[in-house]
């Protein structure tokens, strides 16, 4: 029935490291690339040492397959489609379906959250589920970071409920068109395109009340990413913005004694030569020469600028080599902001913006001040620094850089970001679009779509080098090189077929019932160690074999491969979507494990009781 191997030393070995390995990611006291980089280096030594044969002699693994999974289409695809996301989201391009959710789902959040899940189930059953999640992972960590909560309470449901979407049709995922060709191939029928689907539905329910009722309760409430932003976002700043020639305030009226344009920020007062008005701001209509003073946070500024460049008209104007103001600069592009702290004993102690001139050695200007002790209420030429003040500052790269070596301030690292260049956003918008039409439509494979995305992303100026690397997860890149290798390590030396055998022999007595239950459940397990795609071509023909022995339907056997292969909820590698969601979301294997195994357990016991019903096995 099951083709089997002799169990080896090779094969035993295997179990023992792929134990070890669940167990230290599990655990998170080592960092999960330590662990992955010990995994392989664990299966190299092994299998160069110990090499395997098969029964003609030929040698089943060498080092070549087992670092195959760092050329893997998957992880290319993953990679490829990080860097795009990080396109959409440099760019602001996602913005505007971003703004429209929120505006009608501000108040019901939970509402909106929830339409987008439902959605993306309905369309994972018709559409590859990868293309899917990624449209909807920056629009979804979007609207939870403008209603304050982390994207971690959502990303995960996301992925889960896309994969949960994909088992209810034969297209639903790869998969199930694996294993519906395994299956012709070995019985010549074919599986249709709603045959599994009453159950699928019935699956996709049990998930998705888990989903929505139990998960958020097991989900990390913060991430580190996200006690980052809000670190970032939270402090006030005085930003002095004077309105040169072009710049968008200058002709803009007070409503209501407030200016619309500046929404989202404290106007404290207006300075107009000589005079200083202060709030509220009654019939008063910005000019030229006027200098507005606010208190913002960073994100907001940094949110004005990119929507509209001309707001800060001049002030994002740092200093060439020669010590001139650099006019290409005058616009958002390529500029990047930073936090610095005057340092004790800095030259800059006592002294105003005014007299150094706005600039900073190297070419940053300064943009913002923020004083811990109190908010000033005066102009920022007229505010003295003191040890201990943070200065927003803007500048190239190379100027960012640069303060690392200057004694005055004390550069933020975490603290620099590009800004957004909203000019840049159709251009995103439109490779975006390309690449998820051509890899939904299957007219190009995924691989080679997300690759020439990632290529197209950085030629096009949406991202530089360095925005694109940082959009590349180490983490992600060397757990798939892992779980890769330890799955076609399991399977070179029979370790699959060797468990699926004596589970078998040992519930072969238990009758139909509780043998399906039992292949459910050791499937389910297998497919978040091998891959998903694996498992199911290696358990189809089990199946079909051991339906024919207990003279049951093949198909019953058949549909619990598909479920169970595409239960791969427990570990980030078990499904491209779990790995998608890994990085912007800051999840931790542990994560997935706490999460997704109730959901395995669930969704175990439920198709336990349903199939038999179902199926008229009782």
């Amino acid at each position: 029935m099951i083709e089997l191997l002799d169990p080896s030393l090779q094969m035993w070995l295997t179990f023992a490291i792929i134990g070890g390995a669940i167990i230290f990611y599990a655990m998170d006291h080592i960092p999960l690339e330590i662990t992955s980089l010990g995994v392989i280096s664990s299966l190299l030594l092994m299998f160069h040492f110990l090499p395997y044969y098969g029964s003609d002699g030929q040698l089943l693994l060498d080092m070549k397959m087992l670092l195959s999974g760092f050329a893997d289409p998957a992880l290319i695809s993953i990679l490829g489609l990080l860097v795009i996301g990080q396109g959409m989201v440099q760019t602001g391009a996602l913005e505007t379906p971003a703004r429209i959710l929120i505006k009608h789902g501000i108040n019901y959040p939970r509402r909106v959250v929830l339409f987008c899940l439902l959605v993306v189930m309905l369309i994972s059953a018709f559409l590859n589920n990868t293309p899917v999640v990624v449209i909807f992972i920056p629009i979804l960590s979007m609207l939870m970071d403008k209603i304050g909560k982390p994207a971690s309470q959502v990303l995960m449901p996301l992925s889960f409920v896309a994969i949960l979407g994909g088992m209810s049709t034969l297209i639903g995922s790869s998969t199930n068109l694996l294993v519906a060709g395994a299956y012709k191939t070995h019985t010549g029928k074919d599986i249709g395109f709603f045959d599994f689907t009453v159950p699928g539905l019935f699956m996709m329910g049990l998930g998705l009340v888990y989903v929505l009722a139990i998960a958020p309760k097991l989900l990390p409430k913060t991430t580190a990413e996200n006690g980052k932003a809000q670190q970032m976002s939270g402090k006030q700043f005085i930003v002095q913005i004077d309105l040169v020639e072009g710049n968008s305030l200058i002709g803009k009226s007070s409503i209501a004694g407030m200016f619309p344009d500046l929404s989202g920020m404290t106007t404290r007062l207006i300075q107009r030569d000589e005079k200083t008005f202060l709030p509220p701001f009654d019939d008063i209509t910005l000019r030229e020469g006027d200098a507005v003073i606010l208190a913002t946070t960073r994100r907001t500024l940094t949110e004005k600028i990119a929507k509209t460049p001309s707001l800060m008209k001049g002030a994002l104007t740092s200093l060439s080599a020669d010590g001139t103001e650099d006019q290409s600069q005058d616009t958002s592009k390529r500029q990047q902001i930073a936090e610095v702290i005057v340092a004790p004993a800095s030259r800059l102690d006592g002294r105003t913006l005014e007299q150094v001139g706005f600039h900073l050695q190297g070419g940053c200007k300064v943009i913002g001040i923020q004083r811990r002790s109190r908010m000033i209420r005066t102009s920022i030429d007229d505010i003295r620094l003191e040890a201990g003040d943070v200065l927003m500052v803007v500048g190239t790269a190379s100027q960012i850089i640069a303060l690392r070596t200057n004694r005055d301030v004390l550069l933020m690292e975490w603290s620099t970001s590009e800004v957004p260049v909203k000019s840049d956003s159709w251009k995103a918008l439109a490779i975006f679009g390309a690449v998820v039409s051509a890899a939904a439509t299957g007219i190009v494979p995924i691989p080679i779509t997300a690759t020439a995305g990632a290529f197209l992303m950085i030629v096009s100026g949406c991202l530089n080098i360095r925005q694109a690397s940082r959009a590349v997860d180490r983490r992600i890149f060397l757990l798939i090189g892992a779980a890769l290798a330890m799955g076609a390590s399991l399977q070179a030396t029979g370790g699959a077929s060797y468990l699926a055998h004596y589970m078998i022999e040992f519930l072969s007595g238990g009758g139909v019932v509780v043998l399906l239950s039992a292949f459910f459940l050791m499937i389910a397990i297998l497919t978040n160690v091998l891959s998903n795609n694996a498992t199911a071509v290696l358990f189809t023909p089990i199946a079909i074999n051991l339906a024919t022995e207990l003279n049951v339907d093949p198909m019953i056997f058949v549909t619990a491969v598909i479920f169970a292969a595409n239960c791969s909820f427990a570990t980030p590698m078990g499904y491209q979507t779990n790995l998608l969601v890994m990085g912007p979301a800051n999840y931790k294997f542990s994560d997935f494990m706490r999460v997704g195994i109730p959901l395995i357990v669930i969704l175990w016991i439920g198709y336990s009781l349903f199939a038999p019903w179902y199926y008229g096995l009782y």
